[in-house]
C-alpha cells in the first residue's frame, strides 16, 4: 500500500523508526520517506547509512505544531513514534512528558488532519493500560486523544494505533543491560524473580505497525500476541548463552514498575476481535453522550482478566534461549564474547 506514497515517521531515528524505514524502503517502494526528529547527529548517521534518495530529513520537535504542518504537506501516511519513553525521566519531569506525549501528539493529529493525510498510526505501550506512572499516564492520554479524533464525523483521516510492551534489545531494555553486566563480571540484577515480561522482537513490532496501517479502521488499537517469561528465566537464559557464571541479585521492584505487563485490559477484551496473531480493540461506541451518562448496554460485560504477560504462553529457559538467538544483536555480542561465537556455544 506504500508504493509510490509519501510516508512521515516522527521520532524516525529511534529503534523502531530505523527498522521500519529500512523495511519500507526495501519492500514497499515509497516515493519518499520523511524522518522527523530532533537529533541531527542521528539523522546525519542515518543519511550516510541508508544513502537512499527517497529518504528526506526534517529537524523538528512534535511540540512545534507549525513545523509539523509544514513537514506533512503532501504526506499520505504518518507513523507517530516520537515520545518520552523512559519511566524515571517522566517521573522526575512529568510536565515534559505531558508536553511531548500529550501536547505533541495533539499537534501531530492536527497536522495530519489539516494536510488530509490518509491514515495515521500512533505507537503506544502496555504502560498505558491501568497506568501507574507518568509515562503510562501520558501515553494513555495520547490514546484518548487519538480515539476522540477518530470519532469526529468530519475527519477524512483514519486514526488508529498499536500497543506493545518492551521490545527485545531496544534502547533501555533489560537484555542489553544483562549483556553489559555479564561482560563486566557484575551480578545480573533482577527486580522480582516472579515478574513476567512479554518478549517481542523489534521485527515483530515493525510488522505490527505495518499490519495496523494496512488494516486499521477509525479508532482501532492493535496488539501483537507474544510469548512471555519471568525475568529470572530470562537472566538464566542469558547466562547459558554467554556461558557465564555471574550471580543473580534480586534488587526489588522499582518505583513505577508493574509485576506483569498488561496489553489489553479486561474491559477492552470484551470488545476485542481475535485476528490470529493480533488483537484488534475496537473504539468504544459512538460519540453518544447518553451512553456515558445515562444508559449502558445489557449485552456488554467485562472479562475476568485482560491480555497480560502473566497469562500469555510462558517460555522455558531453553525456549527463551532459542528466541534470544533470533536477535541479530545477540549474535553480534556472542561473536565478541565467545571465541568462535555461536558455533562454539552450539557445540558446547
Amino acid at each position: 500500500m506504500f508504493n509510490g506514497q509519501t510516508l512521515l515517521v516522527t521520532g524516525g531515528t529511534g529503534s523502531f523508526g530505523h527498522d521500519f524505514i529500512r523495511l519500507a524502503l526495501s519492500q514497499h517502494n515509497p516515493e519518499r520517506v520523511i524522518v522527523y526528529s530532533r537529533d541531527e547527529k542521528k539523522q546525519h548517521d542515518m543519511r550516510l547509512e541508508f544513502d537512499d534518495p527517497r529518504l528526506a530529513f526534517v529537524i523538528g520537535d512534535v511540540r512545534d505544531r507549525n513545523q509539523l504542518i509544514m513537514a506533512m504537506r503532501e504526506v499520505d501516511y504518518v507513523f507517530h513514534a516520537a515520545a518520552l519513553k523512559q519511566v524515571p525521566s517522566c517521573e522526575f519531569f512529568p510536565m515534559e512528558a505531558v508536553l511531548t506525549n500529550v501536547m505533541g501528539t495533539n499537534n501531530v493529529l492536527d497536522a495530519a488532519e489539516i494536510n488530509g493525510v490518509k491514515k495515521m498510526v500512533v505507537l503506544s505501550t502496555d504502560k498505558a493500560v491501568y497506568p501507574i506512572n507518568a509515562m503510562g499516564q501520558t501515553k494513555a492520554l495520547m490514546e484518548k486523544l487519538t480515539l476522540a479524533r477518530s470519532k469526529q464525523e468530519t475527519t477524512k483521516t483514519v486514526f488508529c494505533g498499536v500497543r506493545y510492551g518492551n521490545v527485545m534489545y531496544s534502547r533501555g531494555s533489560v537484555i542489553p543491560l544483562f549483556v553489559k553486566q555479564i561482560t563486566s563480571g557484575a551480578p545480573l540484577t533482577i527486580t522480582d524473580p516472579h515478574m513476567t515480561r512479554l518478549l517481542l522482537p523489534l521485527a515483530e513490532a515493525v510488522r505490527l505497525v505495518t499490519f495496523a496501517m494496512e488494516n486499521g479502521e477509525q479508532g482501532d488499537i492493535f496488539v501483537r500476541k507474544a510469548v512471555a517469561t519471568t525475568v529470572h528465566t530470562l537472566a538464566k537464559a542469558m547466562l547459558n548463552l554467554f556461558q557465564a557464571k555471574n550471580r543473580i541479585e534480586i534488587v526489588g521492584v522499582r518505583a513505577g514498575e508493574k509485576l506483569h505487563e498488561i496489553l489489553v485490559s479486561a474491559e477492552e477484551l470484551t470488545r476485542a476481535a481475535d485476528c490470529g496473531e493480533y488483537y484488534r480493540v475496537h473504539c468504544q461506541r459512538e460519540q453518544n453522550y447518553d451512553e456515558y451518562f445515562v444508559r449502558g448496554l445489557v449485552s456488554e460485560t467485562i472479562a475476568r482478566e485482560g491480555y497480560t504477560s502473566e497469562n500469555a504462553p510462558q517460555l522455558s529457559v531453553r525456549e527463551t534461549e532459542d528466541l534470544l538467538l533470533e536477535l541479530p544483536e545477540i549474535h553480534h555480542d556472542l561473536q565478541r564474547w565467545l571465541p568462535g561465537g555461536l558455533t562454539r556455544r552450539r557445540a558446547a
